[in-house]
C-alpha cells in the first residue's frame, strides 16, 4: 500500500541487445526499439535512451494535463509539448571528464488551448492553476527532478 492507502503499480520492461546498438525492448504488449544515430555508432534504427526519456516526460506532461483539465471541468481545444535538453556524450564515450553523463537541464514547453465548460478562454490564473497541477503530479517530472534510487545488480 502506498501513503495514500492506495495500492501502488508496478510497470516493468524487459530488453535484449540484438546487434551493435541496437536494443529490443518488451513492455506489457507492447515492442520497440532503441538505437544510437550513426553519429553516435548506432544503425539509426529508432530513437536512443535519451530521446526516449525526452518523449517519456512530454507525454506524461500531456497526459496529466490532460486529466487535470478534466478535473477542473477544463475542455483541451489542442495541447502539445516540446522538450529539449542538451547533453555532453563525452562521458558515454568512455572519456574521463567531470560533466554528468545524462542532461545538465531540460526544458518543457506546453502549448495548449484551455477553455471553460461555456467554450470561453480561461484566465491566466486558470492556466497557472491547470499548469501547476500538471506538473505536480506528472510521475516522470518527478524522476527527473528528485533523486530517484536505482539498484543495478548483475546477474
Amino acid at each position: 500500500m502506498s501513503e495514500s492507502g492506495q495500492q501502488s503499480v508496478t510497470f516493468d520492461t524487459h530488453t535484449e541487445l540484438e546487434a551493435g546498438t541496437r536494443v529490443s525492448v518488451e513492455t506489457r504488449d507492447f515492442e520497440y526499439v532503441i538505437d544510437e544515430p550513426e553519429s553516435l555508432g548506432g544503425t539509426n534504427e529508432g530513437p536512443n535512451p535519451v530521446e526516449y526519456l525526452l518523449g517519456a516526460l512530454g507525454g506524461c506532461l500531456s497526459i496529466v494535463g490532460h486529466a487535470v483539465a478534466a478535473e477542473m471541468d477544463l475542455d483541451i481545444g489542442s495541447l502539445a509539448v516540446d522538450v529539449e535538453g542538451e547533453l555532453d556524450p563525452a562521458r558515454f564515450q568512455g572519456a574521463d571528464v567531470d560533466s554528468r553523463a545524462g542532461y545538465q537541464q531540460i526544458s518543457a514547453s506546453i502549448q495548449a488551448e484551455l477553455t471553460d465548460a461555456a467554450g470561453d478562454p480561461v484566465d491566466d490564473e486558470t492556466e497557472r492553476e491547470w499548469l501547476e497541477r500538471t506538473e505536480d503530479r506528472c510521475p516522470v517530472s518527478d524522476n527527473l527532478a528528485a533523486e530517484t534510487p536505482v539498484d543495478l545488480t548483475l546477474e
